[in-house]
């Protein structure tokens, strides 16, 4: 896991990248605009994006967000294994190879920052478009967050 680490930081100044390298763990956050969602140990918040491909347990996520879509939306690199946070499902969370580094997945989807996020009650990257594809929250169920913070709920 250090040799990805330090790729990870290799590949950051090398290519200009930022380095998100994170503890792994994955919590619940929620706003009146989003309702709930999940972002990383910091309270920052985690994005799928439409043009990856989700795994499954046949087939790997496939990563298709790279050069400057990754400038824009780093990936969720884990420095350990991940952790589910209280309310996060343990069972959808792993990890994919990402150019050597281990990117934290949720319920198949790679998961990525978005730079213009400040804080964590300021999503930003919900709903964008960019890069051949949209971005979106994750709800605890590992689907994406709807318009107005509406989930689905499967209880």
């Amino acid at each position: 896991m250090r040799i990805g680490f330090l790729a990870l930081i290799v590949s950051a100044l090398f290519f200009g990248l930022p380095a998100q390298a994170a503890d792994g763990k994955i919590t619940i956050q929620n706003n009146e605009t989003h309702g709930n969602f999940i972002a990383d140990a910091e309270g920052k918040p985690l994005y799928l994006f439409t043009t990856d491909t989700q795994g499954t347990d046949d087939t790997k996520p496939a990563i298709s967000c790279s050069d400057d879509c990754l400038k824009a939306w780093p990936p969720y690199i884990a420095k350990e294994a991940p952790e589910a946070g209280e309310g996060v499902k343990k069972d959808l969370i792993g990890v994919t190879d990402s150019a050597g580094s281990s990117q934290v997945t949720y319920n198949g989807w790679p998961l990525y920052y978005f730079v213009k996020d400040e804080g964590k009650d300021t999503p930003q990257g919900q709903d964008k478009h960019g890069f051949g594809g949209e971005w979106y929250l994750l709800t605890a169920d590992g689907e994406k967050v709807h318009e107005h913070g509406e989930e689905h709920d499967h209880d």
